[in-house]
């Protein structure tokens, strides 16, 4: 088993929303980037939904997201796992994120969205017990893995589309 760490939360201090992923792939760690993965979805998608090219310098597509008001981080920060699959975790060597410490420093966030049902369960099994009353919103999004192949891109880009309710506007999640 090799033990896995996530990267940093990139966030800017006037973040409004948070996307979530589990635990980075493989690709993504070596690469030491978030969804380097050549065909996972996500920085086609959000390239899209805040109207930036996902070929952008990968600085460029963080500032991007940052200046739209979305943080990104994964709920893991380390656990034990062979390859990339979110079903390859030894549940027992889970360790969250610090999410108490990233919500008093992003006071601002009140929308968490997941990427997948993976980053979901992790949040609610090892972070919200932990959270005092918060009064987050929580969405689950399909996962833009490309081992989620249940629905293509464009179904996934119309589910996504949710994230920017809360950044117009719009009803919450």
């Amino acid at each position: 088993m090799a033990d896995v760490c996530c990267f940093p939360p990139v966030a800017a201090p006037g973040a409004r929303i948070l996307i979530l992923g589990s635990m980075p792939g493989r690709a993504s760690l070596d690469a030491g980037r978030y969804y380097a993965h050549p065909h996972n979805a996500f920085w086609p998608i959000v390239g899209e939904l805040f109207g930036f090219s996902p070929e952008l310098p990968y600085p460029a597509r963080l500032q991007a997201l940052q200046a739209a008001g979305v943080a990104l981080w994964d709920v893991i920060a380390a656990c034990e796992r062979e390859g990339s699959l979110d079903a390859d975790i030894v549940a027992g060597s889970v360790r969250a994120n610090d999410f108490p410490a990233f919500f008093a420093a992003h006071p601002g966030v009140r929308d968490v969205f997941f990427n997948g049902a993976a980053a979901e369960q992790a949040f609610r099994r090892h972070v919200l017990p932990a959270l005092a009353a918060t009064g987050l919103r929580l969405q689950r999004l399909p996962s833009t893995s490309p081992a989620h192949a249940a629905l293509n891109r464009a179904a996934k880009l119309a589910a996504w589309s949710a994230i920017l309710k809360p950044l117009t506007g719009g009803e919450g999640v």
